[in-house]
């Protein structure tokens, strides 16, 4: 059964031309009814009120908050692409260990938290798969046999080698990544969405916990828009020893092989783990994105 109550397309230009004005709540409104309703009708018909995420439960977890220290950049990865979709939860019908991300983002100068920002996340499935780019993820390419290499096996297009001097994916804070943005081919949406920050400068998703591909070490990717620019490309990681208890359950147990840790990963670094707590029947995981909101470099 599929989670996309919030997972009507809306394209990213309609959303910036409105951003200025548009909180979480209303930007789901207009992303689900001409009337403006605060209600998303969803595939199965029915009706579901969306409520926008107050901080009270995570302020005292986001460790780093109010510390004006730019958040390092990193490569994009070769699967981004703008998947309009509005929505916290991005499982579909992703099976694995619930995971509930909260990201609260802040300005690097003022170190004020930055609402009215656009936060996308993406990740592979436990399996190691794309979606919307299923047949690169699993190493064969657009172009060869169905099936291609066994999943897990290096990604068609993945970054391999050092990353660009100067920090992870170019130093930190440059906004930018080092790879195009991908043409989808497959028409999969799963494990990956958009939302945008409170007056808190926090986001939430559900999703699961990632699962592996070759050459990398487990993590999620994550993009910051504001004012109409991408001003933060960066990727979040978690604890190897929590890594290898959920490595260890299923589904994520069928897929064996695991060659890269966050100590061997050319990307990881220490200030990109999450903090994760035990929460129900999963994980919360929080950090802190501090972004450069004007692109000077500070």
């Amino acid at each position: 059964m599929g989670h996309d109550h919030e997972g009507q397309r809306v394209s990213r230009r309609r959303l910036f031309a409105g951003i200025s004005s548009l909180g979480l709540g209303s930007l789901l409104a207009a992303c689900s009814s001409a009337e403006g309703t605060a209600t998303v009708t969803t595939s199965t018909g029915a009706s579901v009120t969306p409520t926008a995420t107050t901080a009270k439960d995570l302020t005292s977890l986001f460790a780093g908050a109010g510390t004006c220290k730019l958040t390092s950049t990193t490569t994009q990865g070769p699967y981004y692409f703008d998947a309009d979709k509005i929505r916290s939860d991005i499982r579909e019908d992703k099976q694995g260990v619930r995971l509930r991300v909260a990201v609260k983002v802040q300005d690097s100068e003022t170190c004020k938290p930055l609402s009215n920002a656009v936060v996308e996340i993406w990740h592979c499935d436990a399996a190691g798969l794309y979606s919307g780019a299923e047949a690169q993820s699993t190493g064969g390419g657009g172009g060869n046999p169905p099936g291609g290499n066994p999943p897990g096996n290096p990604p068609s297009g993945a970054p391999t080698g050092a990353p660009p001097s100067g920090g992870p994916g170019g130093g930190p804070g440059n906004g930018g990544g080092d790879m195009a943005d991908l043409t989808p081919t497959d028409d999969k949406r799963y494990l990956r969405g958009a939302q945008v920050t409170n007056g808190d400068g926090i986001v939430e998703f559900t999703t699961i916990w990632p699962g592996w591909y070759r050459g990398r070490t487990i993590h999620i990717h994550a993009m910051v828009h504001f004012s109409n620019q991408r001003v933060l490309t960066t990727q979040m990681m978690f604890d190897e020893s929590l890594n290898s208890k959920v490595m260890a359950a299923s589904p994520y147990s069928e897929h064996t092989g695991r060659d890269t840790f966050n100590k061997n990963d050319n990307i990881y670094d220490d200030s990109m783990l999450m903090k994760i707590t035990k929460e129900d029947d999963g994980y919360l995981g929080v950090i802190v994105f501090s972004a450069d909101s004007d692109k000077d470099g500070a």
